[in-house]
């Protein structure tokens, strides 16, 4: 199980507030997506997110997105180690592997990984097991780390 470097008692957040850890792993796809229900189906999976291009943002912003996506995040709480996220994104998506391998000639196939906290001293770490996803989807391992 990956755990903080930082013991909690060492993570310096702002004061008054209790340190949290939050993280995330999305399959996330773009590009040009004739049938985003064809996704679905075939994996298996509910997206979290979906969207067209030239749809707007949000109703509240005048820009558009440039591409479709579909974006498939497992129910893990964001309280939970990355990589819990990762193996359970994982675990989802082992039997259909070829089928994501084979999307990527024409479109963008990733793994979004997310990191966010209060704290400025602490990291985390993931076991080597865990990057066998990345080792096999042929992408590479990123996190986006945000410190609040």
């Amino acid at each position: 199980m990956s755990e903080i470097v930082t013991s909690l008692a060492d993570a310096t957040p702002p004061e008054g507030e209790e340190p949290y850890f939050c993280f995330t792993a999305t399959l996330r796809i773009f590009g040009e997506i004739g049938d985003l229900d064809a996704i679905s189906r075939t994996l298996g999976l509910q997206p979290k997110h979906t969207h067209r291009k030239g749809e707007r943002k949000s109703p509240s912003r005048p820009d558009t997105w440039k591409e479709d996506a579909w974006l498939y995040e497992p129910p893990v709480d964001e309280n939970r180690s990355l990589e819990e996220h990762i193996m359970a994104l994982w675990d989802r998506l082992r039997p259909n592997m070829d089928f994501l391998k084979s999307l990527k000639a024409s479109h963008k196939v990733d793994i979004f990984c997310g990191y966010r906290s209060n704290s400025c001293t602490a990291g985390f770490e993931v076991s080597h097991e865990c990057l066998g996803l990345f080792i096999e989807l042929e992408v590479p391992f990123g996190v986006s780390v945000i410190i609040t």
